[in-house]
Order: structure tokens, then C-alpha cells, then sequence
């Protein structure tokens, strides 16, 4: 049986480089149903599909704390689908990581690094649907005088 040894390379940022990016104001979006600022959730892709998310905490956490790290998994094959999620606890982590780590090299392939979309359960509400608007509720003597309207 053959066996093979894998060596990942690692990212090595200088504290001066750090924090001089640090030092620099963005802009604090910050989620109204969220704990953490609204663009400090990064998108990963083309990460290769024996990554792990041990791996990614190690490599991505010189760049700040980090929340959560969550890779996408096929469910039949169980290996990566070769995208991830890593949520940062500040904004200024999140961009960071962009910075430095976007379309570079990673375990031979070149990664991209995208501010990730905010998903439909991020917010835990439901989609809104469209239809005809809410009733509002007019005094009595006003109602009794206008027609109602119809949708078509």
C-alpha cells in the first residue's frame, strides 16, 4: 500500500504588517440579529478537498480570532466541496485574511477569498413574500365613506 506525505505551507504575518492594518479605520457594519459585524464572515473557494477545518483554524487564525469555521462537506462522498465559511470576530480580521491570503497559494491551489453573502437563515427570519399590503385600520367614520380597493 502506498502511503504519501502531505506538508501544508504556512502563512507567517509579521506584527508590523499586522499592525499597521489594524491601525486603519473600515467602516463598523454591524448586524442587527447578529453577535458578530456583518462582514467579518469570509468565503473561501477552490480550497483543495483534502483540507480540513482543523487547517483552516490554524491557517486562517494568524490573521485574528476566529468564531467558526465551517466547511462545506459533500454528503455522499463525504469529503469538501472545496468552499468554506470562516467567521472572524471583528471586521478588520475578516480583511485582513482578504488581503493577504486572496488569490494565493494554498496546498497547490490558488485560493479566493470573497466577504461572504449573507444567507436567508442568517438573520433567523423567513423570506418575505409579496401579495396584496396589510389592512390599516381607519377610524370608523372615514372607513364608512370610501370604497374599498380591489387587487387584481
Amino acid at each position: 500500500m502506498l502511503s504519501a506525505t502531505l506538508s501544508f505551507p504556512t502563512f507567517v504575518a509579521s506584527s508590523s504588517s499586522l499592525s499597521s492594518f489594524r491601525s486603519r479605520n473600515f467602516p463598523k457594519i454591524q448586524a442587527s440579529l447578529s453577535n458578530y459585524p456583518l462582514a467579518s464572515k469570509i468565503m473561501v473557494r477552490n480550497l483543495p478537498f483534502s483540507t480540513t477545518e482543523d487547517l483552516l483554524q490554524r491557517e486562517f487564525s494568524a490573521f485574528g480570532e476566529i468564531a467558526e469555521v465551517k466547511l462545506v462537506k459533500d454528503e455522499s462522498m463525504k469529503r469538501s466541496k472545496g468552499y468554506a465559511f470562516i467567521q472572524f470576530t471583528t471586521q478588520d480580521d475578516a480583511f485582513l485574511a482578504i488581503e493577504t491570503m486572496d488569490r494565493r497559494m494554498y496546498n497547490g491551489r490558488t485560493i479566493y477569498i470573497d466577504i461572504a453573502k449573507p444567507g436567508k437563515f442568517d438573520f433567523q427570519q423567513h423570506p418575505r413574500t409579496s401579495g396584496p399590503p396589510e389592512k390599516l385600520h381607519a377610524p370608523e367614520e372615514v372607513a364608512s365613506n370610501e370604497v374599498a380597493d380591489c387587487w387584481y
